[in-house]
């Protein structure tokens, strides 16, 4: 059973620590956000879909790559608006309640990228070990170390950025950068 769950841990990280939106996902939502929820709140998620990968096995693979793309375009676009659409002020994070944090960072994850690398890696290396607990156990950690580590980095960049940026900048920023990111797709 260890070798299936190191299995398992080790091909969804690779997966999905290269070069995956979620990181700057991860990044931004500890921008804002004590780095607790944020945890909570993406572990909740991630548990949610690797358990529909598992279980679910090759078809989340077999998604209409159309369909996926139009939604994560729509989440990014949606995004965009809100931010834009946000007041100029100076917040702290420590304004926000934890269950926000938790509920944002859910949200984030759970509703975006649906079919992505890392859920056809723990789908196919359930189906082939046959052994889905374990599967989804070794695929959550890897999930959860990848979202720890961009939190981690969000928080260091989050004092570099307010010491450097206002947040009218950063907000026009980052509404460019998910309407790039939603053409893309």
């Amino acid at each position: 059973m260890l070798p299936i769950l190191f299995a398992a841990y080790s091909a969804v990280f690779v997966a999905e620590i290269a070069g995956d939106k979620l990181l700057y996902t991860t990044g931004v939502l500890a921008a804002r956000y004590r780095m607790a929820p944020i945890l909570c709140g993406m572990a909740i998620a991630f548990m949610a879909k690797m358990g529909v990968a598992v279980l679910v096995g090759n078809a989340v693979s077999k998604l209409p790559p159309l369909l996926v793309s139009a939604i994560t375009t729509v989440n990014c676009f949606a995004i965009a608006y809100a931010l834009w659409r946000k007041p100029d002020r100076q917040e702290s994070q420590q304004q926000y309640p934890a269950s926000r944090a938790v509920a944002v960072a859910f949200a984030a994850v759970f509703f975006s990228e649906w079919g992505d690398l890392g859920q056809v890696t723990a789908a196919t290396t359930a189906a082939r070990f046959g052994s889905p607990l374990v599967v989804w156990i070794g695929a959550v950690s890897a999930m959860v170390t990848k979202g720890a580590l961009a939190a981690s980095a969000g928080t260091g960049i989050r004092h570099w950025i307010q010491q450097r940026l206002s947040p009218k900048t950063v907000r026009y920023a980052s509404v460019g950068l998910l309407l790039f990111l939603g053409l893309q797709l």
